[in-house]
């Protein structure tokens, strides 16, 4: 991913033209989420309520050793996690919303800043890294658990392997989301069959069963589904049809474009609305501004990072080259500054997705095309 991937070749190219792994426990499940403490309400969605387990020591790891069948590996887990690791932004968001940041040792690989109402739940939790850290800074966390969002991460070239941590006893899991696409290439990875909200669902209901918190999990979904379903209700279908988008993710020099069928694919269908890339199956294809400039999108879905390694990160940093650009200031979108600008995390498979669909949608609302 341009967000995992902090050096790649640059070299740009035109565009041609879910599998959901859940985790289940091996022991009995009662429903009942057996850590202490209560979950967090989240921009992403809201897990708040207290939980009916018990907070002693022997009524936290009823159920284990329980085996969530993840990218197909089982990964076993012997007690629930109190010192969990995650690798990457996406991955650590869906913990502090299931209410676990008094159980995460570390985190790393950043691009955005946390939604308010996780901060106070970020609080306590080391960052060992803006970006990738070493294996060696990850295993001096004393983890318990690592988890990633992406297989460039938990993989070969990433921070280690997940046999490298399991060879040391550290369970290691990789969003399903991830691992549903193909990583083989040098790209990105591509995906046959087209993401769905339903692929984070997973990673969250995966993550609840691993520390046991699976009413946490439930409701945190529950909360997504709601804004989902609010987010577009009420948008004109046919307005919606006739309406192009890009999604522009980084790098001005060959940037980084949202193919079909990951998280842009997600928010461009929830709205209703035809992304000018749908024929490319990459995740994130670098194409040329000559390509962009002559599909002329109605509307610039742009990604406003804080991250430090590529072009254009920021938003301000976009829009400053799409006005000055000769080939792209001419763009219908950016004559008439029609663009949305997303976090990292929005753009990528997470529960802030979510917040892409929204603020997409409330675009489209706004939009009145040329007659």
């Amino acid at each position: 991913m341009p967000i995992a991937r902090l050096a790649r070749r640059a070299t740009p190219f035109l565009a041609a033209g879910a599998l959901l792994l859940t985790g289940c426990g091996t022991g009995p499940d009662s429903g009942a989420d057996s850590a202490s403490g209560s979950a967090s309400g989240s921009a992403s969605g809201s897990a708040s309520g207290s939980d009916s387990g018990s907070d002693s020591g022997s009524a936290r790891a009823a159920g284990y050793p329980r085996t969530v069948t993840n990218c197909g590996r089982e990964v076993r887990i012997d007690a629930p996690p109190e010192r969990a690791v995650s690798l990457n932004q996406g991955t650590t968001e869906i913990m502090l919303s299931l209410g676990l940041g008094d159980r995460m040792a570390a985190t790393a690989t950043w691009t955005d800043p946390l939604p308010k109402d996780l901060e106070k739940e970020n609080a306590g939790v080391e960052r060992l890294a803006d970006n990738s850290p070493s294996f060696e800074k990850v295993l001096d966390a004393e983890p318990d658990f690592v988890a990633a969002s992406f297989e460039s991460t938990l993989g070969k070239g990433g921070v280690a392997t997940r046999a490298q941590f399991e060879e040391v006893g550290v369970p290691a899991y990789v969003s399903p989301s991830d691992c549903a696409k193909d990583n083989t290439g040098d790209s990105d990875g591509s995906r046959a069959t087209p993401l769905t909200m339903e692929d984070v669902y997973g990673e969250i209901r995966d993550l609840a069963t691993v520390f046991g918190v699976e009413e946490r999990g439930a409701r945190l979904v529950a909360g997504l589904k709601d804004r989902m379903a609010k987010a577009v209700a009420g948008i004109d279908a046919k307005k919606a049809k006739d309406t192009t988008v890009l999604y522009w993710f980084a790098n001005s020099e060959a940037p980084f474009m949202g193919g079909c069928c990951g998280a842009p694919g997600i928010i461009t269908d929830a709205v209703g609305a035809r992304n000018v890339f749908d024929d490319t199956h990459d995740e994130w294809p670098q194409i040329n501004w000559e390509t962009v400039a002559d599909r002329d999108p109605a509307f610039l879905v742009i990604g406003d990072l804080t991250r430090k390694s590529q072009t254009a990160e920021s938003a301000a940093k976009k829009i400053e080259f799409l006005e000055t650009n000769p080939v792209t200031r001419a763009m219908d979108a950016v004559k008439h500054r029609r663009y949305v600008r997303l976090s990292g995390q929005a753009m990528n498979p997470s529960i802030r997705t979510v917040e892409g669909v929204e603020q997409v949608a409330a675009a489209l609302r706004a939009y009145a095309p040329a007659k």
